[in-house]
């Protein structure tokens, strides 16, 4: 799975709104301890000095960025072009009005603020930083105020988010900003969220805009940073093809992986590092590889008796090869010009030209390694089983075939808080999500990866799984249930 998700460390409503008086403003109310975040414009509720007044409340949202730096440099996420950061901020629904048709303005914080300690948000009784004055306590008088009353704020990058009905949550794309903030290039003191001033700067009201907090109850909608990125591996060891001209030269290009797992864990290979080494086909008809290399064409459209291989992240190397041939079986060797590092399990060649059975696009799906229970500290690979619904094997078959799976292409899969439907994973289908809940696939099958993490405890969890075929999604039957303990 290709999802990570860092919740907000702090955040605020600051105003320069009247309080009930009409005559005092609360630009020294703090409101750090709500569990409701809000931005409005209010024009013309009192008048000064015969013009109409205009007043504001801006929300402040901090995040943990060095929880992120340590996930990259961990490779728990991609580095820099490999990875996008959504900011999400999810909707409060209340019953005063609603203001609709307008922008949401957020721009980076460009110095560090104190959340504080404040609740009142009606008639801002809570004294304390920071609020539309101050950004923060301090020593010397004067340091803890910011520059300009209602915050300090970059120009660039400058995001916006379009209201139309007043109901919707902010989900805008702020990469440039979070690889500004991982690189040191801008200080991370987070974003600052308003009515844009295209909209408040007019003779009208935009009342009232509500978020849930980092307080509040609802674990799944507190402001977050959600990264999302490719981690899709389509290992094609057990669905790989000669050659065939009844194909799109694509489709006769196959991706093989290896893994170089080090008791237990993913290790680089130490001469090779996450540089390039080189792949070669053997004739495989015997248990070891057999031969002269056999000409192949790799990626680069490179012909020879060896095809390019790269690095794909801690341990993993990959190459892509078309091969026209007809043994049955092949053998993988990995190398470079002196070394054989590793030789990879048999492969069963299939052809294109034989594959004549039809798929009816109909399976029964099993994920064969779930657990009733987990912990947050777990990040399972869930394997999926898949056989073509109307398969019926003889009882020869049956007594003496190792049954493989079924590999599907385009597989992805969702997971949903049982008690009331709440999508805390949706598909991650289209072209803005990276395909983060596509299924992976090897000599085994199907897989995805679940980070527990991301799941509130004391809950039943389900699991539903869509496959693509012609374009269309088909979600299957079945459904999965675990718990999060």
């Amino acid at each position: 799975m290709a999802i990570k998700r860092y919740t907000a460390e702090e955040d605020n409503t600051i105003t320069n709104a009247f309080k009930s008086n009409l005559q005092t403003r609360g630009t020294d109310a703090n409101m750090g301890e709500s569990d409701i975040i809000e931005t409005f414009t209010i024009y013309g509720q009192t008048s000064l000095n015969g013009t109409a007044s205009s007043e504001q409340s801006k929300i402040l949202i901090n995040f943990p960025i060095s929880d992120i730096s340590d996930d990259r440099t961990a490779g728990t996420i991609p580095v820099s072009g490999n990875v996008d950061f959504y900011l999400r901020v999810h909707n409060a629904p209340h019953g005063q009005t609603l203001p609709k048709d307008y922008s949401l303005s957020i721009l980076p914080v460009s110095r560090s603020w104190d959340e504080g300690y404040g609740l009142d948000m009606e008639s801002y009784s809570d004294v304390g930083v920071s609020n539309w004055i101050s950004a923060s306590v301090s020593s010397s008088a004067g340091d803890g105020a910011w520059v300009a009353e209602g915050g300090d704020y970059l120009s660039e990058p400058a995001y916006n988010q379009y209201i139309a009905t007043g109901t919707e949550d902010i989900e805008v794309d702020i990469t440039e900003l979070v690889e500004g903030w991982l690189s040191g290039a801008t200080g991370s003191h987070g974003v600052g969220i308003a009515i844009s001033s295209s909209y408040a700067d007019m003779e009208r009201s935009f009342y009232i805009k509500k978020f849930f907090a980092r307080g509040s109850e609802h674990f799944y909608l507190r402001p977050k940073i959600e990264a999302r990125w490719d981690s899709v591996k389509k290992d094609r060891r057990n669905s790989f093809y000669a050659s065939s001209s009844l194909v799109p030269a694509s489709d006769n290009m196959n991706t093989l992986y290896i893994y170089n797992y080090v008791r237990g864990h993913l290790q680089n290979i130490p001469a090779i590092g996450t540089g390039e080494l080189s792949m070669s086909l053997y004739d495989g008809a015997n248990d070891v590889p057999a031969g002269a290399a056999l000409t192949a064409t790799g990626s680069d459209d490179a012909t020879g008796t060896s095809v390019v291989a790269g690095w794909v992240s801690q341990g993993i190397y990959s190459a892509s090869v078309a091969i026209n041939t007809t043994s049955s079986y092949l053998y993988d060797v990995w190398h470079d010009d002196t070394t054989q590092y590793v030789t990879g399990s048999q492969i069963s060649v299939r052809s294109f030209v034989t594959d004549t059975s039809v798929d009816t696009g109909e399976y029964v799906s099993n994920i064969t390694n779930l657990k009733e229970k987990y912990s947050t500290s777990e990040t399972p690979r869930l394997r999926m089983f898949i056989r073509d619904k109307d398969w019926s094997p003889t009882i020869y078959t049956v007594a003496t075939t190792n049954i493989e799976t079924k590999v599907i292409e385009d597989a992805y899969f969702k997971v949903f808080r049982v008690a009331d439907d709440f999508e805390v994973i949706p598909y991650g289908t289209g072209s803005a999500n990276n395909a983060y809940t596509q299924m992976s696939y090897d000599k085994d099958g199907n897989y995805f990866d679940v980070d527990m993490s991301l799941f509130e405890t004391g809950y039943s969890y389900g699991i539903k799984v869509s496959y693509k075929r012609d374009s269309i999604f088909n979600q299957q039957p079945e459904l999965f249930k675990f718990r999060v303990e």
